[in-house]
């Protein structure tokens, strides 16, 4: 009984040496069948082959944003007058030119300042013909010297009073028909409309009739949350890319950075002015804008062609030559653009694949 268990023992124990022997050949076989692929000569005329570099340490952040007007260039256009505006001749969205007459309102405050202009230019030619009555009189010894005096006066105030009239006809558009006509200060777009033709309109409305905005510059402001604060500088260059211009990118520096928090968002707005000179970028677009800046530190950079992320964790297929190539983890320091930087995994000068990386990765895999 006893030789019978310790023969079935021992059969039990050549058994399972037997399925671990199996198991290693299994093992074996697949480290070497993943290690023998080879690159076919047709696919490595094909591909592109890089090297490790090292150099200046960039940093970039990506931050969300907004386009909107540049303020420094955006005029508000107010009633200067009461009355009924008529013949408004733009519509929003529209161009103007400096000096374009946008509507005509029709104003009691016009008439009274025409009629003031009026007055004032008869009670100067009035004052011309007395002073010189007056000098011939004196002249004769029929008026005094007081009266020579007085007349002189009296000339002068119809001049300033005929100058000061004058400057209010200016000031309320310069029209004497009782009419005053609204002008374009400044060339640009119609960003913003609020009267309609006949409609009434007072001089202590707080509300502006039109705004006009020259869009050749713009703004964006984008949110910087509390644990980038440290990483934008003023002067930072920017990269702006927006859904509407797919591959297309708009470039600036960070000018102004509000040292405060939003108390809703918790973030803190920074500016970037932007040169827009074909009007691309329209107020209240959303845009993506990525901060850089370097920093005096040196980093290992490939292509961030040959960065491949799989099961949590970034590759890179470094070539031995011969068509062979090794699967190497990597850490991943950030990207900008074409160029990722690494902290570890690879060494300057290690030669990487960098074009149809996923076919390689896969077969070596297989």
């Amino acid at each position: 009984m006893q030789t019978l268990i310790k023969n079935i023992t021992a059969a039990l124990f050549l058994m399972i040496g037997l399925l671990q022997l199996q198991s290693c050949k299994n093992e074996n076989s697949a480290d070497e069948a993943r290690v023998s692929y080879i690159i076919p000569d047709s696919l490595l005329e094909t591909i592109r082959i890089d090297t490790v570099k090292q150099g200046q340490l960039i940093n970039s952040l990506t931050l969300t944003g907004q386009v909107d007007f540049n303020q420094d260039n955006v005029i508000n256009i107010f009633p200067m007058i009461s009355g009924k505006i008529q013949d408004i001749k733009v519509m929003l969205g529209d161009y103007v030119k400096e000096g374009e007459v946008l509507g005509v309102i029709k104003s009691g405050d016009m008439a009274q300042f025409s009629s003031a202009l009026l007055n004032a230019e008869t009670n100067l030619q009035l004052a011309k013909r007395t002073m010189e009555k007056t000098n011939d009189m004196y002249r004769t010894g029929l008026a005094s010297q007081v009266d020579s005096i007085t007349a002189a006066v009296t000339l002068d105030q119809a001049k300033a009073e005929l100058i000061r009239a004058q400057k209010v006809i200016k000031i309320n558009g310069g029209n004497t028909q009782g009419e005053y006509e609204v002008k374009a200060p400044i060339s640009g777009f119609i960003v913003q409309k609020l009267v309609t033709n006949d409609q009434v309109i007072r001089s202590d409305n707080g509300n502006a009739l039109f705004t006009i905005s020259d869009l050749k510059n713009v703004w964006i402001w984008a949110n910087v949350y509390e644990s980038n604060v440290d990483n934008i500088h003023l002067g930072d260059d920017i990269i702006v890319s927006t859904l509407s211009y797919p591959g297309r990118t708009f470039k600036g520096k960070v000018d102004k950075i509000m040292q405060m928090l939003d108390p809703t968002t918790k973030a803190m707005k920074v500016r970037v002015s932007i040169n827009n000179d074909d009007y691309a970028l329209k107020p209240q677009m959303f845009a993506s804008v990525t901060v850089t800046n370097t920093e005096n530190k040196q980093a290992l950079y490939i292509p961030s062609s040959a960065l491949i992320f799989d099961h949590s964790q970034y590759y890179v297929l470094v070539y031995r030559g011969k068509g062979k190539a090794e699967i190497t983890p990597v850490q991943k320091l950030n990207s900008l653009g074409q160029k990722t930087y690494l902290t570890s995994g690879v060494k300057i000068g290690d030669r990487i694949i960098s074009s149809e990386t996923l076919q390689i990765y896969g077969e070596l895999n297989n």
